[in-house]
């Protein structure tokens, strides 16, 4: 459209004539449930068409979730990174806009836009800690592909530099292509094949982001490998709160990381060496970001009321 950015609000975007404008459109993604129902969700308003591919094993209730926005939206027999690859191939066979928060050589430019999209969440809790005099000393940040924590990375590094909080990356056993590509420590992304097996179906993902894993590689302390039962304690623990502690319903994916630091505080003795390394002290201020709520309903209460996945 030629346009500025900053003269199209939203009221302006979804409008009958910027829909002239464009012409009859279809956006295409693949998702594991909440990117693609975003995706959806913004096809509807620009009264557009999407199609959402999920990986195999995906919740039926994230499928729903997605075609209530509309979409024509269908779980495959595939794995994430060849759903993207699928709807990749669909994309250029029809024309259509592909619209995926993970890069690779030759797509960048919109992967780069959803990650600054999600460094306003950092933004917005920088403000709110600033105003309390706060600064986070360490955060625990999930990964999938990478783009979210490399997106909250980049503005870490941006406003505090030299000073910037230690962070430490989290992912699923089943798909930790960070943790490894951090292991091989050979300055590559490394990916992780097969099935992807987790309950963290938003960091089921083998292939890393090109651009986050620059940023993650050169400017991120740590990569965590973490068993499905630390995400679920991670969801017991923000669901029962102690004292005058709010309740927060968090979703697999989201609550891996308080699921990892209340892991490693219980067992220090276990991991002296990275313990050391933390530096946490009592004057130590902890930053967990819950990206997810009960998106699927089933699941939670399966981990939050019938203990599935037990602390080990």
């Amino acid at each position: 459209m030629n346009e500025d950015i900053s003269k199209l609000p939203f009221s302006i975007l979804t409008s009958k004539e910027i829909k002239k404008k464009l012409g009859d459109l279809t956006f295409i993604t693949a998702t594991d449930g909440n990117h693609g129902r975003g995706v959806a969700w913004m096809a509807k308003h620009l009264q557009q068409k999407s199609v959402v591919y999920m990986p195999k094993g995906s919740s039926q209730m994230r499928l729903k979730a997605i075609q209530d926005e509309g979409a024509n939206a269908s779980i495959t027999d595939l794995n994430y990174d060849d759903a993207v690859r699928l709807a990749n191939e669909k994309a250029k066979e029809n024309n259509w806009i592909m619209v995926q928060d993970t890069a690779w050589k030759g797509y960048e430019k919109i992967p780069l836009w959803i990650m600054q999209g999600y460094s306003t969440i950092m933004s917005e809790i920088i403000e709110e800690l600033e105003k309390n005099k706060e600064k986070p000393t360490h955060v625990f940040l999930q990964a999938g592909v990478g783009s979210f924590a490399g997106a909250m990375q980049a503005l870490l590094t941006e406003i505090y530099d030299s000073e910037k909080p230690i962070t430490i990356i989290c992912e699923p056993h089943g798909a930790n292509c960070i943790y490894k590509s951090f292991k091989a420590d050979d300055g590559n992304p490394h990916n992780v094949t097969g099935d992807l097996k987790t309950i963290m179906a938003g960091l089921a993902c083998g292939e890393p982001n090109t651009i986050s894993w620059k940023i993650l590689r050169d400017y991120s302390n740590f990569a965590l490998s973490c068993d499905d039962s630390i995400s679920a304690k991670g969801m017991r623990i923000l669901s029962s709160p102690l004292d005058k502690d709010k309740r927060i319903i968090s979703g697999e994916s989201g609550a891996v990381g308080i699921g990892a630091f209340i892991t490693l505080c219980e067992n220090k003795n276990n991991y002296k060496d990275l313990w050391q390394k933390l530096n946490i002290n009592d004057e130590s201020c902890i930053l967990c970001i819950s990206t997810e709520g009960d998106t699927d309903k089933d699941g939670y209460r399966n981990v939050v009321w019938n203990g599935h996945y037990e602390n080990n």
